[in-house]
């Protein structure tokens, strides 16, 4: 039996119009409100932001990557240094991932921009082979032979020291077929079990643990994955993998894994952040979601804008040049004190702080949205608040 005595999950309120319901995430470094966003500090830093701007933004957890940590610099170093939390300067909730779904994103040679399917091609072909044992692949950084399995998954974790860990899993793409799907599922059921016996054998409560629902777009294999994570003892249920085309698949296959989640375990969405997304999966009755995109849209030159058609303006448009306002007027952070004329000549200067504003624009927006949709589920505006979001 796995124990987490320093962890809890809490529901508030369940919306009687949709799956969405309000709750906390009790952690070691603090409270977590539900529905809420997590903030992609992928190298153990939210590109452009300090911990101080995250929190002033609103930000109350973030999230490290396991796979890009052990390549450098290595999970033994930061244990030396005291952890994540000390090493980042951070003293919120951490997340990290198992670094599963970066190994097998490296097997088409790619790096996806989420788990949708979209890719931009940036690497080689650095997986070399899936063993029942685990997962042979090469760093990007030397070339070297790199090892990760169950075991030395939740040993990475352990050491970088979060609050919540993932177990190590097998993400299979959108192109494979059910046969090999059902195979990843499998795979990731019985490597499951070897993370949480890991996990147990270290557990000193500084730590809970994450279950992952795999089985890309097909349904039967959805329901079987929920199932398993069901019935082993994880602190909270991931919903991982390829989700299918689109936003309608994306909304499909997460409803397949909510209506047969355990409705006692906090359900986070791996990969997606869009405001649509958000939206979408909060009502499926996901209660947290990761993703790069609004800090990755912010080095691009892009804002997120509530109820701008498409969620977002680019300020490398020559439109913006002269454009005396705002980035949103409606916004309250820091960087709406700037023209957005000014933000178009700091990019088109390769000035960073455009990056940075950008970044305090769009991290702070993100968490307006869930703020703001917390206060309507209490007061059953939700559906409205959507409209006044997506301009519709």
């Amino acid at each position: 039996m796995t124990n987490f005595p320093n962890f809890k999950f809490e529901i508030l309120y369940n919306d009687p119009h949709s799956m969405a319901r309000l709750g906390k995430i009790h952690t070691p470094h603090g409270i977590i409100e539900t529905p809420n966003f997590i903030f992609c500090g992928t190298r153990a830093t939210v590109k452009a932001m300090t911990p101080s701007d995250l929190k002033k933004c609103g930000a109350q957890i973030i999230l490290a990557n396991t796979y890009h940590l052990m390549i450098q610099p290595g999970a033994d170093l930061i244990e030396k240094m005291g952890g994540l939390h000390k090493f980042t300067g951070w003293d919120g909730p951490m997340l990290t991932d198992s670094g599963g779904y970066q190994v097998f994103a490296m097997q088409h040679g790619s790096v996806s921009e989420d788990t949708s399917g979209v890719k931009r091609t940036t690497t080689k072909q650095s997986l070399l082979k899936v063993t029942e044992e685990g997962a042979h692949f090469r760093s990007y950084k030397d070339g070297a032979a790199l090892f990760l399995s169950p075991e030395k998954a939740m040993e990475l974790q352990r050491k970088l020291g979060p609050d919540l860990v993932v177990q190590f899993d097998e993400c299979t793409a959108y192109q494979d077929t059910k046969d090999y799907s059902a195979l990843g599922v499998e795979r990731s059921m019985r490597w499951g079990d070897r993370s949480l016996v890991e996990f147990n054998s270290h557990n000193n409560g500084a730590q809970a643990v994450y279950g992952v629902i795999q089985g890309a777009h097909f349904q039967d294999l959805r329901e079987m994955s929920t199932d398993y994570v069901n019935d082993r003892d994880f602190f909270g249920i991931a919903i991982g993998g390829s989700m299918g085309k689109g936003p309608q698949d994306l909304d499909m296959v997460t409803e397949w894994c909510t209506r047969r989640a355990r409705p006692d375990r906090p359900r986070h969405l791996l990969g997606y952040g869009l405001v649509r997304d958000v939206f979408a999966a909060v009502q499926l009755g996901v209660d947290t979601l990761d993703c790069v995109h609004p800090t990755r849209l912010a080095r691009h030159g892009s804002a997120i804008v509530k109820g701008v058609k498409g969620e977002r303006i680019n300020l490398l448009n020559a439109k913006f040049r002269d454009d005396p306002n705002p980035i949103d007027p409606s916004c309250d952070c820091y960087a709406e004190g700037f023209s957005r004329a000014y933000i178009h000549h700091l990019f088109k200067s390769g000035e960073s702080l455009g990056v940075q504003l950008l970044t305090i624009h769009n991290v702070r927006t993100m968490m307006r949205l869930v703020e703001e949709i917390r206060a309507a589920l209490q007061n059953g505006t939700l559906k409205a608040l959507e409209k006044e979001w997506l301009g519709g």
